[in-house]
């Protein structure tokens, strides 16, 4: 009896060793990890619970291995849960602030609102989308999977009086893709790679700082074949220094995954992150009917602020559109 129940704890306690020693490395994966690590945050909850159990039935040698993975994972999580708490003026904290005024100044910076939204295909809410435009008045709009049937739906919805300049890449199925804007744009070269399209334009801001957004849409990695295109749309993806960059959209990734690791170490930070916000789901699979992970984001170049962030709700599309306040530099 004693080896069965020993049998049992390492059975809980093996694969989510094997788990944490995958996402600490710096391997990037093969399918099916690549989605799987996704997951990390459960997997972290329930590391938890393997630990409690080979304690309770006195597994010491089971419960060593399952304290390492708790802080290994931990460590790889927990950050998410804690905003920045970076300065502004007046000294209250940036990270997860209030809304500000048209152009308000924070932490010697303007402000930028942007709001990204993945359309499934075209077949999001519209007035839910306008809605969300009225009511968050983003100056910049990154959309996915916008087909040109949305495009002209949208049109017809008056986003164009709102947001007049656009770099639009309307294509039918998935790939298609646009960046809105209050102030003028310059369209940009777009990142293509298979079905998926990332529409790229440079946005000049009234107080004269130039900011290159990318409407960000990498494959999804729903099979092995698709692998290799998910890693390619964000290896393409701008590097962060240099030039203001803000990167918004469904990156079909989350902060556990290598390539998403390495776009932020190269000079961004994830909105949702800095403002405490990073275990909010945003969504997949299933539009909400599962548990979800935190797929789509707002990344921001070294010397930006992040003010706020939140996740949003849209209907008809198995995506929740992510919103950040930005402090230009």
């Amino acid at each position: 009896m004693r080896t069965l129940v020993s049998v049992l704890v390492w059975l809980v306690v093996t694969p989510l060793a094997v788990w944490a020693a995958l996402r600490v490395s710096p391997y990037d994966g093969l399918w099916p990890w690549v989605p799987i690590v996704a997951f990390t945050p459960y997997a972290a909850a329930a590391s938890v619970l393997a630990l409690v159990l080979a304690g309770a039935l006195r597994r010491w040698v089971a419960g060593a291995v399952a304290l390492v993975t708790v802080a290994a994972l931990a460590l790889a999580v927990l950050p998410r849960w804690f905003a920045d708490g970076e300065p502004v003026a007046g000294g209250g904290p940036v990270a997860g602030g209030g809304p500000v005024a048209d152009g308000e100044s924070v932490a010697g910076g303007r402000t930028l609102r942007v709001l990204a939204a993945n359309l499934m295909v075209g077949s999001a809410d519209t007035a839910g989308l306008m809605d969300l435009v009225a009511r968050l008045r983003p100056d910049v709009l990154t959309l996915q999977e916008l087909t040109p049937k949305a495009a002209a739906a949208l049109d017809r919805a008056g986003l164009r009086k709102v947001l007049p300049q656009a770099v639009v890449r309307a294509l039918p199925g998935v790939g298609g893709s646009g960046v809105y804007s209050r102030y003028p744009l310059t369209a940009g070269p777009a990142i293509q790679f298979g079905a998926f399209g990332q529409a790229r334009a440079v946005l000049a801001e009234p107080g004269g700082t130039k900011i290159e957004v990318v409407s960000v849409h990498p494959c999804a990695p729903k099979y092995e074949g698709r692998t290799p295109c998910w890693r390619q749309g964000l290896v393409a993806l701008p590097r962060g220094g240099g030039a203001a960059r803000v990167l918004a959209g469904d990156f079909n990734a989350t902060l556990d995954h290598v390539p998403m690791r390495d776009l932020l170490a190269a000079g961004y930070r994830d909105a949702a992150d800095a403002t405490g916000r990073g275990f909010t789901a945003t969504y997949w699979p299933s539009g909400g009917r599962a548990p979800g992970v935190v797929i789509d984001h707002v990344l921001a170049s070294a010397g930006m602020g992040v003010r706020a962030f939140s996740v949003e709700y849209l209907g008809n599309t198995d995506h929740r559109p992510v919103f950040a306040e930005l402090t230009l530099p």
